[in-house]
């Protein structure tokens, strides 16, 4: 049976922490989603009056080299406590982070967690990743965090079909703490989203031999190369009337937060 929460930090809720900035945004017509890449699998979703960010990490291993801007956000999001994606410190006394599986109700917005193995191993290394379905700007969302083990039948009823899903596609055999490129399309496979958006790979900001990830090039490779396009920005604005008929996938450009 689906859980409906409300997570709390220091005996504050969140709906009664966030009671008056919700209040104005219920009102809020339907806006444009734009998606903001902060790299590796953190990213800021905006629309509707609300900014999520989820995924926020610390600078260390495969995120070393990146730097994320101050944000104010609405609501947090985080797959787990691992520290590449869940770094809530800055965050942690606005009492507006989710963190566990269940499904959330806030002031007309509906959340859905799903746990799923945070390794190939059963959890037994990594515990559980989580995760998070919604919508925004008229956009169906999964963002699939650090997902490693397969998506059963009943997960996929909770996260259902997404316009736009965020999946990990570069994890490395060393250690295997989410979807390398085989896994990410079999995901995808499953879920049948419009629009993908890749994630968990290597990039610049790594530090030399402490990030077992592959390049996002061992994904590409493994699907049709007619329905990828690199983007040479990080953001990407989505409108539901403007979604394709099958999918396409969109590399977005993770220049903008590398500390120079």
């Amino acid at each position: 049976m689906e859980r409906r929460q409300i997570i709390k930090y220091g005996g504050i809720s969140l709906l009664s922490a966030m009671a008056a900035t919700w209040t104005a945004r219920t009102t809020a017509q339907t806006s444009p989603l734009r998606v903001q890449w902060l790299g590796h699998t953190c990213f800021l979703f905006t629309g509707d009056g609300l900014r999520i960010l989820v995924n926020p990490y610390r600078n260390l291993g495969c995120t070393a080299g990146y730097s994320l801007p101050d944000l104010e956000p609405d609501l947090v999001l985080i797959s787990s406590r691992l520290l590449d994606e869940g770094a809530i410190d800055k965050f942690q006394d606005s009492s507006r982070i989710l963190f566990e599986p269940g499904l959330f109700n806030i002031l007309g917005f509906q959340f859905q967690g799903v746990a799923l193995d945070h390794d190939r191993e059963g959890g037994r290394r990594f515990g559980t990743n989580v995760a998070w379905s919604w919508t925004q700007g008229g956009i169906k969302i999964v963002h699939l965090g650090g997902a490693a083990s397969k998506i059963d039948l009943e997960q996929k009823i909770l996260l259902g079909r997404p316009d736009l899903a965020l999946v990990p596609v570069g994890a490395g055999d060393r250690v295997p703490k989410a979807y390398n490129p085989t896994d990410a399309v079999q995901a995808i496979k499953v879920l049948d989203p419009k629009v993908v958006i890749p994630t968990h790979y290597l990039t610049e900001a790594a530090e030399d031999n402490t990030c077992d990830l592959l390049p996002v090039d061992a994904f590409l490779q493994l699907v049709d190369v007619s329905n990828v396009k690199r983007l040479d920005q990080d953001t990407i604005t989505i409108r539901p009337e403007d979604l394709p008929s099958s999918l396409v996938i969109r590399v977005l450009s993770d220049g903008s937060v590398l500390q120079s």
